[in-house]
């Protein structure tokens, strides 16, 4: 059972890490950088940072529901 809590956290932990980076290199391919005034550009990564962190969080948790909803079709029968 312990076992189980611990796998589950590392894959929340990853899953998480990977749609932050997955959102901020399609964000980064946007050129939202074109939009923001020249001295400006530290807080257009900053506000690119917690936007990739917010979506990515949103799609992880998504996908994770997804795979727990999967799971639990298994008591379905």
């Amino acid at each position: 059972m312990e076992q189980s809590f611990g796998v589950n956290a590392v894959l929340t932990i990853f899953s998480h890490l990977i749609f932050i980076v997955m959102v901020w290199r399609t964000l980064i391919a946007l050129r939202f950088d074109k939009l923001l005034k020249p001295n400006r550009v530290r807080e257009g990564q900053l506000l690119l940072f917690f936007v990739a962190v917010g979506l990515g969080y949103l799609v992880s948790s998504c996908f994770l529901a997804l795979i727990a909803a999967v799971r639990n079709l298994a008591y379905l029968i």
